[in-house]
C-alpha cells in the first residue's frame, strides 16, 4: 500500500474544490512536444471526507482533460449545459459536476482510485455555482505552466 502525505505535506494544491484536491508535478514526459506524449501530466488527486481519505498519483491526466473541464465549467456558470465532467482517459479519476436544481446547487461525484483493477471510491459532495469561477480560474492556471502541445 503506498503512503501518501497528507495535504497539508504535499503543499498547496493546484486545483481545489471542496474536498477533492489536485497536484500537479509536471509532465510525464518533458521533452516530448507532440501531442501523443507531450501533454500527460503526473499528478497526484486527494479526495476526503467523513472517515474517507482516497489518493491516486501518476500520469493519470492530460493538459487537455483540465482545459476542456474549464469550458465546460464555464458553460454551466452560463446555464448553457447540464453537467461539466474531468473524463481522463486513465480509469483512476473522474469528477463529474451536475446541476440539481435552479438555484445554483451543484452535485459533485468524485470517482477515485488507486488501483482500478481492485478498488473504487465514490464521493458525492454538494456544492454551488459560486465554486465555479475559482475552478475555471485554478484549471487556466494549470493551461498557463503546461500549455497544450501539439
Amino acid at each position: 500500500m503506498a503512503d501518501f502525505p497528507s495535504p497539508e505535506q504535499h503543499g498547496p494544491p493546484n486545483l481545489k474544490i471542496d474536498g477533492f484536491q489536485l497536484w500537479v508535478h509536471g509532465r510525464e514526459f518533458p521533452d516530448s512536444h507532440d501531442s501523443d506524449d507531450g501533454n500527460w501530466l503526473h499528478v497526484t488527486a486527494h479526495c476526503g471526507g467523513a472517515w474517507s481519505s482516497v489518493w491516486a498519483t501518476g500520469p493519470i491526466l492530460q493538459v487537455m482533460d483540465i482545459v476542456s473541464w474549464a469550458s465546460q465549467c464555464e458553460e454551466l456558470a452560463e446555464g448553457t449545459t447540464h453537467s461539466a465532467s474531468l473524463d481522463p482517459l486513465e480509469p483512476n479519476l473522474s469528477v463529474v459536476l451536475t446541476r440539481m436544481d435552479t438555484l445554483g446547487h451543484l452535485e459533485m461525484t468524485v470517482q477515485i482510485t488507486p488501483d482500478h483493477l481492485e478498488q473504487d471510491h465514490a464521493f458525492r459532495i454538494e456544492i454551488d455555482l459560486s465554486y465555479l469561477k475559482d475552478l475555471v480560474s485554478q484549471c487556466r492556471s494549470i493551461e498557463k505552466d503546461y500549455p497544450i502541445r501539439g
